[in-house]
């Protein structure tokens, strides 16, 4: 008896995941549709419901009845797999995602680090679906993406690493209460600058569109891909952007504080985050693309140098600190 409501609680939490994951990105690209439509002067959807907003809905209805379309030649079991696997980050990472004080599904001592590297595995599906579609600008599309998420990961890590080292834990939620004081945007708000980019980068959103650009690529790794594996695909980008947003308000925005009611707080981080959503998606509406070349330099020449001389600088202001309260 105890195995099975063990199992069933997992399965709860994974339904419960899952259908917060679906709602979350209709939500998103609501806004990303309302949002670009009102700063590039267009209408946006506004027809069907209270300012169209029951038009993503049934774009969702129209994807998900759509012929599945598997062209010949691709390599069948890669093809088919890449839009299951895009969505394991995801459901994995909000697992990890603390919403307010004691309101997570799971929690662990190394909690950001498990988030992190969760987020890393998207890679896998990208290049499968490049791979798998036997096509030159799908494949194209694909070792794009892998390495844009290899070149912006390491300065993601290390600006998380700034936080890490002032909090003394990669508990997500012991980073939150550390920030009781100070929240840690303002002592490191070159470390938020430099997260703030890479994520651009993880989630492949505009100006670092790369893997995606319809211009050269003709949409890249998901070129070949129609229905359902297609939405997959498009929800799955949302999802990402939630997620690292949400991450960067837990590191740097003292998440739910200052409330500790759980109510409150649970309220209160996901105005933060949606905060941080449309700043993403002004910057998404406002910039144009940045070349392959353009892109790589700024990761490899001042991010990740940025991000290097961001940590030493941190480490030696927590060490003087330590030393001077006598640690």
């Amino acid at each position: 008896m105890v195995w099975w409501s063990i199992l069933l609680w997992a399965l709860l939490k994974l339904v419960i995941a899952f259908l917060f994951i679906f709602i979350t990105a209709l939500i998103l690209i609501w806004m990303l549709r309302k949002i670009m439509g009102h700063m590039q002067y267009r209408r946006g959807p506004r027809h069907h419901g209270p300012h169209g907003i029951w038009q993503t809905v049934f774009d969702t209805i129209k994807l998900l009845g759509k012929e599945d379309i598997i062209p010949s030649g691709v390599d069948r079991w890669t093809f088919i797999w890449a839009p299951m696997i895009i969505f394991v980050p995801s459901l994995m990472a909000f697992v990890f995602l603390p919403f307010a004080e004691k309101i997570v599904a799971t929690n662990i001592e190394i909690s950001l680090f498990f988030v992190l590297a969760i987020m890393g595995l998207s890679i896998i599906a990208l290049l499968m679906a490049g791979w798998g579609s036997n096509n030159k600008y799908a494949l194209l599309g694909g070792v794009r993406s892998a390495a844009q998420m290899m070149s912006y990961e390491i300065p993601m890590l290390i600006s998380a690493m700034g936080v890490v080292m002032m909090s003394g834990s990669m508990n997500l939620s012991e980073i939150v209460r550390a920030q009781q004081h100070i929240w840690y945007i303002v002592p490191q708000l070159v470390g938020f600058f430099i997260f703030g980019c890479a994520s651009l980068a993880e989630i492949n959103s505009t100006p670092f569109d790369i893997p995606e650009a319809e211009s050269e690529i003709v949409s890249g790794f998901n070129v070949e891909y129609s229905g359902f594996r297609f939405a997959a695909f498009f929800l799955a980008e949302f999802v990402n952007l939630f997620i690292v947003c949400a991450l960067a308000a837990l590191l740097f925005l003292g998440g739910w504080l200052p409330f500790t009611n759980p109510v409150y707080g649970t309220i209160f981080f996901l105005v933060k985050t949606y905060v941080l959503i449309f700043i993403v998606m002004w910057i998404k509406s406002t910039f144009p693309r940045f070349r392959i070349d353009q892109f790589m330099n700024f990761g490899w020449k001042v991010l990740l140098p940025l991000s290097l001389a961001n940590l030493f600088v941190t480490g030696v202001i927590v060490l003087m600190v330590d030393k001077f309260r006598g640690v």
